[in-house]
């Protein structure tokens, strides 16, 4: 009796094992559409797509986590950044190549890439992981696209790799959210409206909403006894940013009227 009930335990353990890995397994056929590449060693991109957290749940002998890829990816792509920049800035020096290429590469700027292409959506993690703020997310999908680009080397090569890159980076270009010249609209809008005698731009928190693991800030620019505008973002410095920009548009506009 005693082992029936542990064989009956065992058989439920591995049936349960099984539908979890069934129902976190991954759309190979959608995520080739989102890749733009066609996929030879699914394995591979199975570990590229695996949260460290994952094996923890995950009863699969033969996972790894996307760790090893993430730092191979890291590589190629920053190769492929760091050509990509050599030709469109001929003229450009060294300093001022890596400081594009830092903004380029860093884990805010992979997050965007990877939000664009849906990539949570294909992650292997565990579900506490899936509960995680919105930092903590951020790291995970510039980790993941990383570990893609070394899964897309290994699987096709450096030009597949270098034409998946650079797709990503033009989208983003053309979309308005990764941008060629360093836009620090509070350092901009700081000069501006001294240099116009307005004084000191001083930024206010005037609302936060959201779940604690997935917070939006508003913020609302003042220069002098005056509102210049408001942004919104999930992190306080992001917000500043944005309204720090509408203050700008709203200055140059009343220049434009005067």
């Amino acid at each position: 009796m005693v082992r029936l009930s542990r064989l009956l335990a065992s058989i439920g353990k591995f049936l349960s094992a099984r539908w979890e890995e069934k129902r976190q397994d991954i759309d190979f056929y959608k995520l080739e559409k989102i890749l733009h590449y066609s996929i030879y060693n699914k394995q591979l991109f199975r570990e590229a797509l695996s949260h460290r957290s994952y094996l923890q749940v995950s009863n699969s002998k033969n996972n790894n986590s996307n760790e090893r890829l993430e730092f191979l990816g890291d590589s190629v792509l920053n190769l492929v950044v760091g050509e990509y920049l050599f030709h469109l800035k001929p003229t450009a020096e060294e300093g001022e190549l890596t400081k594009v290429r830092a903004r380029f590469v860093n884990r805010k700027t992979l997050g965007i890439y990877a939000r664009e292409l849906q990539l949570v959506d294909f992650i292997l993690m565990s579900p506490h992981t899936m509960q995680i703020s919105e930092r903590g997310l951020e790291t995970i999908l510039s980790d993941a696209y990383e570990a893609i680009i070394g899964a897309i080397y290994l699987d096709g090569g450096y030009q597949h790799a270098k034409l998946f890159v650079e797709r990503c980076l033009l989208s983003a270009i053309d979309l308005g959210t990764l941008k060629l010249k360093d836009e620090n609209f509070k350092s901009q809008l700081l000069e501006q409206s001294q240099a116009e005698g307005l004084g000191i731009p001083r930024y206010l928190i005037i609302d936060e909403s959201g779940p604690d693991h997935d917070r939006t800030f508003t913020v609302e620019v003042i220069i002098g006894n005056k509102s210049y505008g408001t942004g919104s973002g999930k992190n306080k410095k992001d917000a500043e940013q944005i309204a720090a920009e509408r203050a700008l548009q709203q200055l140059n506009h009343n220049q434009a009227t005067i």
